[in-house]
């Protein structure tokens, strides 16, 4: 039987605001461990594992972005991160989700809200396989006639002319570049692009495919690049190579 109660690190400068959840969460069968800013997270984190990291936005000193994307760089970069943002700002959503996030949370909420997240991002992260994970940021991978820049978060092709591509399309791309030779579910693919926008959701996967192949110049009756595996997902199937990017 397995007695694991999941520990939930809440980072967050309001006093009450710590003192609220972490009740709640508790009560719901949850361990938590609260602290006021990201000096405190990292002396946490330094002796310590946590199963999902609550993380306000607007802190003192480094702020919520700074933090996360300093988790994903580091030692816990599989630690799941929902983000408290204090106002539901599309701005900062996106660039939350950007930094790694894994969800988000805008101020005021409901505690029972939280916390369906917070088993909502659980549950979705333990559904993948523990291989599956997203390259780090800093290399270029290069594949057929394309390469994915991603610290620019940029497509450019042989010619060095850059093809755009939105938030979704990108990680959508990310996710391919980083498991190439290996069928992907529809789920997988959700979990892994951080998908609770709205944009990606189960059957929005094939039309971002479908926007993807235009990019990549690839036919979609014969594809070189993402191909269809008919009632599994998608494979990406051209090789690829990583390089260090350029300063």
């Amino acid at each position: 039987m397995d007695s694991h109660v999941d520990h939930i690190l809440i980072v967050d400068d309001d006093r009450e605001i710590r003192e609220l959840v972490s009740a709640y969460l508790t009560r719901n069968g949850l361990r938590t461990t609260v602290v006021p800013d990201g000096r405190h997270m990292r002396a946490f984190l330094e002796t310590n594992a946590v199963d999902l990291i609550v993380l306000d936005l607007m802190l003192p000193g480094d702020d919520g972005l700074v933090l996360c994307r300093e988790l994903r760089a580091g030692k816990h970069k599989a630690t799941p991160v929902l983000m408290l943002t204090a106002r539901d700002d599309e701005t900062d959503r996106i660039i939350g989700l950007e930094m790694g996030a894994d969800d988000y949370l805008a101020k005021p909420f409901a505690a029972r809200e939280l916390l369906a997240r917070i088993k909502a991002v659980l549950r979705r992260t333990r559904m993948l396989p523990p291989n599956l994970q997203i390259s780090a940021a800093g290399q270029v991978l290069a594949f057929g006639d394309w390469q994915l820049d991603t610290v620019a978060r940029q497509l450019v092709d042989r010619e060095g002319t850059i093809v755009a591509l939105s938030g979704a399309e990108y990680r959508l791309l990310r996710v391919f570049v980083d498991h190439p030779q290996r069928v992907l579910n529809r789920d997988q693919l959700l979990s892994l692009t951080q998908g609770r926008e709205a944009e990606m959701f189960e059957r929005s996967v094939d039309l971002l495919v479908s926007r993807l192949r235009q990019r990549l110049n690839d036919d979609a009756r014969e594809p070189s690049y993402i191909k269809t595996v008919r009632s599994e997902g998608y494979v990406f199937a051209m090789p690829v190579e990583i390089r260090e990017a350029r300063e």
